[in-house]
C-alpha cells in the first residue's frame, strides 16, 4: 500500500486574450477548474496503476469536491483532514499563445500538521511506501516515522530545495529528482549522486528517457523515452512518479516498474490537463507504443 504525504490544488485556468500587464483588468474568455497539487497527481497516478492509495492531506471547505474526485479515481480520503482555511489552489493565465503565468497558494497544504501525519502512518504496515513531495509540511516528521514502522520512503524532491533534501536524505530508499534538480544536488552536497546513501536514484531527463541509478552497487542504466506528440508536460512528472511507486508497491523489478512509468508519462503529455486526464492502465495496454 502507499501512503501520500501530498498537496492537493484547484487548478484555476484563464484563458485570455493576452497576460495583463501591471494595473490591468482583463476579462476572461473561458474558465475551467481541475484536480491538481503534486501530491494529489501522484495519488491519481498510482491508483491509476493498480495500486491502494491513501492520501495524507488537506483541504478547506471550498475543496471537498476534490475529496469526491479523488474517491471517483480510487484514491482513499480517510485521511485528508477539511479545515477551515482555504484549500490549495493555482490560478493560471494562459493567453491565445500558449504562454502563461501562474499564482500558487499553499492554503490548506500547508497546514498539515505531526499529528495528522502520526495518526495516518499509525495505521500503516510494515513494507508499505510512504510517497512525498515538496509542497506540504512534515516531511521530515514523516520520513523518520515510516522507517521506524518498517516502511519504504519514496521521495519526489520537487518544488526543488536542496536544503529540504538534504535533511531528509538518510530516510530516503527512493529519490525521484529531474536532470537540473540532480545537479544542484549534487553541488549542494558536494556528493554524486551515485555515492549518496540512497538506495535507488531515478533522474528523469525529459525526451531524452531516464537513468537508474543504483546506491547499493553504484551501476547507472539509461531508459530511452517512448516517442510521443507532445501537448502539455503539465503533470507527467507526477504521472511517472505515481505509476513507478505503485508499480513497486505490486511487486515488480525497477526496469519493469521503469518501463511501465515511462509509459504512463508518455501517454500524459499527449493530453491537455493534470490530474484528470491521468492514463490508466487499459490505456497504456491498448497503446501501440512502437519498437
Amino acid at each position: 500500500m502507499i501512503w501520500n504525504l501530498g498537496s492537493i490544488n484547484a487548478d484555476n485556468f484563464y484563458n485570455l486574450p493576452h497576460l495583463p500587464g501591471p494595473g490591468e483588468t482583463i476579462a476572461a474568455t473561458g474558465f475551467h477548474q481541475g484536480l491538481g497539487g503534486k501530491g494529489a497527481n501522484m495519488s491519481v497516478a498510482a491508483a491509476r496503476a493498480a495500486a491502494r492509495v491513501m492520501h495524507i492531506g488537506a483541504v478547506g471547505q471550498d475543496g471537498t469536491w476534490a475529496l469526491a474526485r479523488l474517491l471517483e479515481y480510487g484514491v482513499e480520503t480517510a485521511h485528508i483532514t477539511v479545515i477551515d482555511t482555504a484549500t490549495g489552489h493555482a490560478n493560471i493565465n494562459v493567453d491565445a499563445a500558449g504562454e502563461n503565468n501562474i499564482v500558487l497558494f499553499p492554503g490548506a497544504n500547508h497546514m498539515v500538521t505531526d499529528q495528522m501525519i502520526g495518526a495516518a502512518l499509525a495505521e500503516a504496515s510494515p513494507g508499505d511506501f510512504l510517497l512525498m513531495q515538496n509542497e506540504t509540511l512534515g516531511q521530515i516528521f514523516a520520513a523518520e516515522t515510516a522507517r521506524l514502522l518498517g516502511m519504504r520512503v519514496a521521495y519526489a524532491a520537487a518544488p526543488f530545495k536542496a536544503d529540504s533534501v538534504t535533511r531528509i536524505i538518510e530516510h530516503v530508499d527512493l529519490l525521484v529528482l529531474n536532470a537540473v534538480e540532480a545537479a544542484q544536488l549534487e553541488q549542494a552536497t558536494g556528493t554524486a549522486l551515485g555515492d549518496l546513501p540512497i538506495a535507488d536514484i531515478i533522474v528523469t531527463l525529459g525526451a531524452d528517457g531516464c537513468r537508474w541509478i543504483s546506491g547499493t552497487d553504484g551501476t547507472q542504466r539509461d531508459f530511452p523515452a517512448f516517442k510521443t506528440d507532445v501537448v502539455d508536460t503539465t503533470g507527467a512528472g507526477d504521472t511517472f512518479t505515481g505509476y513507478l511507486v505503485a508499480a513497486l508497491d505490486r511487486g515488480k523489478d525497477m526496469p519493469d516498474a521503469i518501463e511501465l512509468a515511462q509509459k504512463a508519462g508518455a501517454l500524459m503529455v499527449a493530453r491537455q490537463g493534470t490530474a484528470d486526464v491521468i492514463p490508466d492502465l487499459k490505456d497504456i495496454q491498448d497503446h501501440d507504443f512502437g519498437s
